[in-house]
């Protein structure tokens, strides 16, 4: 065939091209598909730029509206909207009568990546789902019956941390990386937000809890709507508060104590020193005892040729993680015990007691 032949479209094929068109904003007339998509949300025609239509497999139209500027969707009333419709079925907590103390409770299931799939018969050792929760409230029970020997004043309680293993539909993490998964993604959330939900029930019966979300590299924005979630859903409950926003790096004061919290695949080690008395130069010097507690390697590590400890004015440490290797981490031997850890800081006195629980 020469190049210069072109296909010719039929007349019936240009009527229906034709047809489609008519849902576009120039052609509008009367109650059209582009016009209740609009009406749905909120926008008039007379703010709209431009439009992109396109039909999916069902047939059905799509769109795809700009708009001019401060004229499109107000997503600050969607999300508004949202935690009111949430907040009216949040569930409410009967009160919980304490005696007061002085230490603070740090509980920090790191890395837990529910979702992820290892097979035993390959990495020699299973991990799923059922297995994953399970661990954590064994762990959770389990460092609660280790700290009994203190007068518990508050509990920190770190979420987030690539709780999730996968961040979307193609179970990716969020940087595209494929990954060996157990059930469905809805599945993994309904599961995380479920496991999240018991364990703050559990320690809110010793003290009031703060959970505190760190973002992460495997679940970066699922991993933040779950954090919403939760926040949600424990909106009406006075003596549990959520830190559900986005800040690569968060901070947590209790007496004399400052706590950083980061994934740990962010900022260099080195630089958390000093990225803490930048960022909050107040509570540095309104405090004695310093700590950053980091996550992402499932393991103790070793800084250069010393422990990854002490810094002048500051403890940084790496978590374990109550998660099995997958196939490519056992490949690559990045085996390591796991565990749920737990800290205990006095009001006054610093971290004075660490508490492991090991699977």
């Amino acid at each position: 065939m020469s190049k210069n032949n072109r296909f010719r479209l039929k007349a019936e094929e240009i009527d229906l091209i034709k047809q489609h068109r008519a849902n576009t904003l120039e052609n509008i007339n009367g109650n059209t598909a582009l016009d209740l998509h609009l009406n749905d949300r909120g926008i008039s025609k007379k703010d709209v730029v431009s439009v992109k239509h396109w039909q999916n497999m069902g047939g059905e139209l799509r769109f795809s509206v700009v708009t001019k500027e401060g004229k499109g969707i107000d997503e600050n009333g969607i999300f508004e909207r949202l935690n009111t419709f949430v907040s009216e079925h949040a569930p409410t907590y009967p009160k919980v009568s304490r005696n007061k103390g002085t230490h603070l409770l740090v509980i920090n299931p790191a890395d837990i990546h529910i979702g992820k799939y290892a097979n035993a018969e390959e990495t020699g050792e299973a991990y799923n789902m059922e297995i994953a929760v399970n661990r954590v409230i064994e762990g959770v029970q389990g460092l609660i019956n280790k700290s009994k020997g203190f007068d518990i004043d508050r509990i920190l309680f770190c979420i987030g941390n690539d709780v999730l293993h996968v961040d979307n539909v193609y179970n990716t993490t969020t940087k595209g990386t494929p990954q060996d998964c157990d059930g469905k993604w809805w599945e993994h959330y309904e599961v995380a937000l479920q496991l999240y939900v018991k364990c703050v029930e559990m320690l809110r019966e010793i003290a009031p809890v703060d959970c505190v979300h760190s973002m992460s590299n495997h679940d970066y924005q699922s991993g933040f709507h779950l954090a919403h979630a939760l926040k949600s859903w424990f909106r009406l409950t006075d003596d549990v508060n959520v830190d559900a926003g986005v800040k690569h790096r968060k901070y947590y004061t209790y007496g004399s104590n400052l706590i950083g919290l980061e994934h740990g695949d962010g900022a260099k080690m080195d630089n958390l020193p000093l990225l803490m008395a930048n960022e909050k130069p107040k509570e540095w010097a309104e405090t004695k005892y310093r700590y950053w507690y980091l996550h992402h390697l499932h393991h103790k590590v070793k800084h250069k040729w010393r422990d990854a400890k002490d810094f002048i004015g500051v403890t940084v440490e790496y978590l374990r993680s109550p998660s099995a290797s997958d196939s490519w981490h056992d490949r690559k031997g990045y085996k390591s015990l796991t565990a749920v850890e737990a800290f205990i800081h006095e009001h006054d006195q610093g971290q004075v007691a660490r508490l492991t629980h090991f699977f």
